[in-house]
């Protein structure tokens, strides 16, 4: 397998027990096995593992040498038995121990009740890979068709791997996870909320499509938020000076598993896939960005009443950054107007447009960058 150098460094500085979250393929174990090579590695989704420690967490203790005290203890799937974390709360109060948790998400184990170590332990999140990360391995017309997750470019048939993917963690493993019990209803809405990816959300539409009851479809969109397989983009409102819309955008967490999941035919235009495809790509960015450099940014999106729209709005401790994303290779003044408004009623805001041309560009203000330059460079940026 290919092996990239992670952006994800700080969480073994402190010496002290951690959360790494995400979902799974983002390369999480690859990760802690490069860093942590000698650490004692417990999978939860080994049954020699699993078995003993769902039957009696306590036999977790017992898994642990005496003398190890100052040895990384590696639990991966953690969620699969949260009660064990009691016994990781005891072990490090009683014996010191330093342990590395992996799972889906941390919302996942708070709807279980699971007290996340009563803050003794940071939480961290892996992302897909990002275009620093791959350095001249990244490519955006390829990223745009496959995606960033790590195994797919080590894979001679990435698109296979994809549908692989898709079918073994996002049905079954949701399943089997007792997430949901109706495999087909749920496939069903995963090609559905395909069809609405950077669109405006509405649920009630998404659930008469996929021919499931509207709470049925929450629930569902709410189980790839906990998995931190998608998430919702809230309209950015503060101190808002126009009429905006109210309700959310929806964007899968990667490109390539969007793509796989959408389904297409001989109605399908290459506009209607390409489009939230860019903004899928830009948007994994700079979520992967915001959370390695600790930024600390809140992701909206902004969009009146009246038609006007900007596809990212990051508000933070840094400022507040509006980012248009355009495919076209040319711009014109047309496509600078939903900047020039939220400079308008945010003034001292950076208005940024990544597109397809070439060269950087200046319009009164807003500054207009080519993609593959943007995507290599956005930590400079934001």
């Amino acid at each position: 397998m290919r092996h990239f150098p992670r952006l994800l460094a700080h969480p073994l500085t402190s010496g002290k027990s951690f959360f790494l979250f995400g979902p799974r393929g983002t390369g999480k174990t690859t990760w802690l096995r490069k860093n942590v090579p000698d650490a004692l590695y417990i999978n939860l989704l080994q049954s020699e593992f699993y078995n003993p420690l769902v039957a009696e967490p306590s036999q977790l203790r017992r898994l642990i040498p005496a003398e190890d005290f100052s040895r990384w203890v590696v639990i991966d799937e953690v969620q699969r038995i949260p009660q064990v974390l009691h016994e990781v709360h005891h072990l490090i109060e009683s014996r010191g121990l330093r342990f590395i948790l992996t799972g889906s998400s941390a919302r996942t184990l708070r709807r279980r009740g699971v007290n996340l170590l009563a803050g003794r332990a940071r939480t961290y999140q892996m992302h897909p890979l990002t275009a620093p990360e791959l350095g001249r391995a990244f490519d955006l017309e390829d990223a745009l068709r496959f995606g960033h997750l790590p195994a797919r470019f080590s894979d001679p048939d990435p698109a296979q791997y994809l549908k692989d993917y898709v079918q073994t963690y996002l049905r079954e493993e949701v399943l089997q996870e007792g997430l949901t019990r109706n495999i087909g209803h749920f496939s069903r809405f995963l090609e559905t909320a395909s069809l609405s990816q950077g669109q405006v959300l509405n649920i009630s539409t998404v659930a008469r499509e996929a021919q499931v009851a509207r709470g049925v479809a929450e629930r569902y969109f709410s189980i790839l938020e906990d998995l931190l397989l998608a998430v919702r983009l809230p309209v950015f409102a503060r101190s808002a000076k126009r009429q905006l819309i109210a309700q959310s955008k929806f964007y899968f967490f990667d490109v390539g598993v969007f793509r796989t999941l959408r389904p297409q035919g001989p109605l399908d235009s290459a506009g209607n896939i390409d489009g939230p495809a860019l903004e899928t790509l830009v948007l994994q960015e700079l979520l992967a960005t915001n959370h390695y450099s600790r930024f600390e940014y809140a992701p909206h999106f902004w969009r009146t009443r009246g038609g006007l729209e900007i596809d990212f709005v990051l508000y933070g401790p840094h400022g507040l950054v509006a980012i248009e994303v355009k495919r076209a290779r040319q711009l014109h003044s047309k496509d600078t107007r939903a900047l020039r408004e939220f400079q308008k009623d945010y003034p001292g805001s950076k208005a940024l447009i990544f597109y397809g041309g070439d060269s950087p560009l200046y319009f009164d203000g807003i500054q207009a960058l080519p993609l593959d330059q943007a995507l290599r460079n956005l930590g400079e940026l934001l």
